[in-house]
């Protein structure tokens, strides 16, 4: 019996995709990674998963495993030899149960991020996580590279909402790890290891994730700001009007909502004259658990102190469910507007909020000097000091040009961003986008203890090789 044999035993025959078929899982989400494929694995279970795994690991076939492949950094690609498997995990897609005494839910790790938080809002709960890519992206992806979102400063990351894990080793064993505890002091923290790993030491197949409760009231508003440092004061007075009430606080260049409103003609600014024209906006959303009058009354007089400081310009407050999803909907559209008009340098850097005005105003004046007529494609979760800085090409420059020099801008960027203290990945993960660059910023020791750990976990390096540690 050959491998595709094999495989079509263990999953069915409709389920393991060659050629054409597989062409879909073979290139990443910006089209910026192409591989080939031996096959596309489609499993309906762990004990599937299970066994195809120990098959690879006894064979030693390399396994990428694949979500919804929305991922920004090549992480579920494939390389270019045909060796490999893409164990897409899709069909994994049940709800397992819901807790709502002990607020979990145990979920498969092909569910799409959608149905989570649908299935949580039917049981009158919160599941918080949010991000552009919510219609498709999945669980298991979001779990591969601890995903953040736009209510990271409220609820914290993927590991801060994952309470216990199913995960299938390099070994094709299976660890059952889906307790719903808070408090579980037994030993090593074996969830956190697997948690933005990306597939490369095991499988995650499924996860006890935290439920919250519903908020009774929630309260939007769009700012007009003269800068970055405004930014910067207005978030400090959100947080100290609104405590843990502040859910949301994007940060958002003018020119990307104008990128928005020409590509998407539907949509539009909600502000007129001169404020239109500001060089920074914010999203900001407090979620209350008391009443509608309360939220707006809190939510109007944090912004009405700010207005009379000078420390926002114009603010307009959604005044219903339509008008915050119109609102929301703009920050969310930036990601497929940018795509629209050709491939760019994407960063996703973490920086200390202290020296986020700092750092943009610098590397703006560095990259504008080192690649003149560039344009800067700037928005983020301050919040949590998650920026998404990325740079696209200008009228004289072609796509092809823009990208000829990505290495000498990514260079550029990440030294920046180490220099304040900073991180070269926030929430995208590294992939193969920033593998050879991680050393350059890692410390020695810790990218030894990252070597050590693989070595241990997936000693023969069939678990998505080529990508984080190469």
């Amino acid at each position: 019996m050959d491998h595709l044999d094999a495989m079509r035993s263990i999953v069915g025959v409709s389920n393991v995709l060659t050629g054409a078929d597989a062409q879909a899982y073979e290139t990443d989400w910006r089209e910026r990674y192409r591989g080939r494929t031996l096959a596309v694995l489609r499993p309906g279970s762990t004990d599937e998963v299970a066994a195809i795994v120990r098959h690879c690991a006894q064979a030693a076939i390399p396994v990428v495993p694949q979500g919804g492949n929305t991922g920004l950094c090549g992480g579920a690609t494939p390389d270019d030899s045909g060796r490999a498997v893409v164990l897409s995990l899709q069909r994994m897609n049940r709800v397992r149960g819901i807790d709502t005494d002990n607020d979990t839910m145990e979920v498969e790790a092909g569910c799409v991020l959608q149905a989570v938080q649908q299935a949580a809002r039917d049981a009158g709960r919160l599941f918080p996580l949010s991000l552009a890519a919510e219609g498709s992206c999945t669980i298991g992806g979001n779990l591969a590279t601890n995903a953040g979102g736009t209510q990271v400063l409220r609820y914290g990351n993927m590991r801060d909402l994952t309470l216990g894990l199913e995960v299938v080793t390099a070994q094709g064993e299976v660890w059952r790890g889906l307790r719903g505890l808070r408090k579980d002091n037994t030993g090593y923290d074996l969830r956190d290891l697997f948690i933005g790993s990306e597939g490369t030491l095991g499988v995650i197949t499924a996860a006890t994730l935290k439920l919250y409760p519903l908020p009774v009231a929630r309260c939007t508003a769009l700012l007009a700001l003269d800068s970055i440092e405004a930014a910067t004061a207005m978030l400090g007075r959100a947080r100290a009007g609104f405590g843990a009430a502040l859910t949301g606080f994007e940060l958002m260049a003018g020119n990307c909502l104008q990128m928005v409103t020409r590509r998407f003609p539907q949509q539009r600014l909600p502000f007129d004259g001169a404020s239109a024209e500001l060089p920074w906006f914010a999203l900001l959303e407090l979620s209350d658990s008391e009443s509608e009058a309360h939220a707006r009354e809190r939510f109007e007089s944090v912004l009405g102190e700010a207005i009379e400081a000078g420390c926002v310009a114009d603010a307009v407050i959604a005044g219903s469910l339509a008008q915050s999803q119109a609102l929301w909907h703009l920050r969310e559209s930036i990601p497929l507007a940018e795509k629209e008009i050709g491939k760019s340098i994407k960063h996703d850097v973490s920086i200390p909020i202290s020296r986020m005005a700092e750092f943009v105003e610098g590397t703006d004046a560095a990259l504008d000097e080192a690649f003149p007529g560039i344009v800067h494609v700037i928005f983020g979760h301050l919040g949590d000091g998650n920026l998404h800085y990325n740079v696209a090409r200008g009228a004289d420059w072609s796509e092809d040009r823009l990208l000829s020099r990505q290495q000498d801008v990514y260079a550029l960027v990440h030294d920046r961003v180490h220099a304040v203290g900073g991180s070269i990945s926030a929430e995208h993960g590294i992939g193969q986008l920033k593998r050879d660059a991680l050393p350059r910023y890692k410390d020695p020791v810790e990218m030894a203890l990252m070597h050590r750990i693989k070595a241990t976990l997936d000693p023969r390096g069939i678990m998505n090789p080529g990508k984080l540690l190469g």
